[in-house]
């Protein structure tokens, strides 16, 4: 058997003759269980908040977005569209055209963004899923569906015939301007339905038919403003992205969720590496407890080294005692408070002890990635404390 990890073992699993060190190894195996629970729980509770705030933008953000690199628009031709289907990892496509317009119902008016979609919309974005009232509109109508925070504003319910729900949309040209006709193209729409999401998105979009949209912009057929793609499941991202670039000579931006919701993704994952490096520096504290129970355990067994030393063992093999011994208690440590936080979570997750409301629990999520990272945060710095530690059996001790 490896001597080192022999005595090492032994050291760890007796007690020492004196109490204050027994005592000091129990509150650093303590402090070295409740930081990684702390930890582990922390990280999972941001990896459910990240989950729950990423949710409302999958709800209306497709897994990838084609937009023009120059203008508003582009063109897409009848065989640019045979061959998007041939791409290997995309399920579906919808073409879009997006603008900001003025709204107005009732003596009400709201400029928000009409978004015209195609049939395939709702095979591409799940937003269809989230009617609050009424029903998906009909292709090649007049039917609109709108956000719960755009109803709100203009007070507009669904199937009101008595008052006229219009949008008005800036004519193209630099004539002189006459009469209200000539500066917009005006239409009466019908609202079939209303989406709830989140309070932003709900003010954001008032969905349409891509053929009045485009009518309303004055766009050509073929001429949309992006094009939503939704992959297939474990489809290479990047290799779709490659063949959309190709397939439209370089001259649209394709963007992946991720890229869509930039600033809320950076400022998620800010918030993630700024919790953990917080409670790191806890459990960095808290092995501070460790490297001085270990230099204790090195004044008290002070006798026996040197007698190990004199029957020929070598100073480093003495310092791997010790750096072994430390290890050892964090990796033990480590796993009791992985193994608390696993039940912790997975407690949260079925039974929903801890609310936010009275309807909303607290979102947990269960990561193989967030027990790697705090396995492996905890060995590392209980290696480096062991090590500090060990760092105290020299030749100079043991003469």
């Amino acid at each position: 058997m490896n001597f080192p990890l022999y005595i090492a073992k032994r050291y760890l699993f007796s007690k020492s003759k004196n109490n204050a060190i027994n005592i000091i190894t129990g509150i650093a195996s303590m402090g070295i269980i409740v930081g990684t629970l702390a930890l582990f729980v922390v990280l999972s509770v941001f990896s459910g908040l990240r989950d729950f705030s990423l949710s409302f933008t999958n709800s209306i953000d497709p897994d990838l977005k084609l937009n023009p690199r120059h203008g508003k628009t582009f063109f897409i031709s009848p065989k640019q569209e045979k061959q998007i289907t041939r791409i290997g990892g995309v399920a579906s496509y919808s073409k879009v055209v997006e603008e900001r317009v003025l709204f107005f119902f009732d003596g009400k008016e709201q400029v928000t963004y009409l978004k015209g979609v195609d049939v395939n919309f709702t095979k591409t974005n799940v937003v269809s899923k989230n009617l609050f009232n009424g029903k998906w509109l009909q292709p090649k109508t007049d039917e609109v569906v709108l956000g719960y925070g755009i109803s709100q504003k203009l007070s507009l319910g669904l199937f009101d015939y008595n008052n006229s729900f219009e949008v008005y949309v800036p004519r193209k040209g630099k004539a002189v301007i006459e009469s209200e006709a000539e500066a917009f193209n005006k239409s009466e729409l019908i609202p079939v339905g209303i989406y709830a999401i989140s309070e932003d998105l709900d003010s954001k979009y008032v969905f349409a038919d891509l053929t009045l949209a485009q009518e309303l912009l004055e766009y050509k057929s073929n001429q949309v403003s992006g094009i939503e793609v939704k992959m297939k499941p474990n489809a290479n991202e990047a290799e779709v992205i490659e063949k959309l670039n190709t397939l439209f000579q370089n001259k649209v931006d394709v963007k992946t969720r991720a890229e869509l919701n930039a600033t809320l993704y950076k400022m998620l994952n800010t918030e993630n590496i700024a919790v953990y490096l917080i409670f790191t520096l806890v459990i960095i504290i808290a092995l501070f407890n460790l490297i001085g129970a270990l230099i204790m355990m090195v004044l008290d067994k002070r006798s026996n080294l040197k007698t190990l030393y004199n029957l020929g063992s070598e100073v480093k093999d003495l310092k791997k005692i010790f750096l072994l011994q430390g290890s050892l208690l964090t990796i033990i440590g480590g796993i009791i408070g992985l193994i608390l936080g696993i039940i912790v979570v997975v407690i949260q997750q079925r039974f929903q002890l801890v609310m936010i409301t009275d309807s909303l629990s607290y979102p947990v999520v269960f990561s193989i990635q967030n027990v790697l990272i705090v396995f492996g945060t905890i060995v590392t710095l209980g290696f480096i404390s062991s090590w500090i530690a060990s760092s105290r059996v020299s030749k100079k001790l043991l003469d």
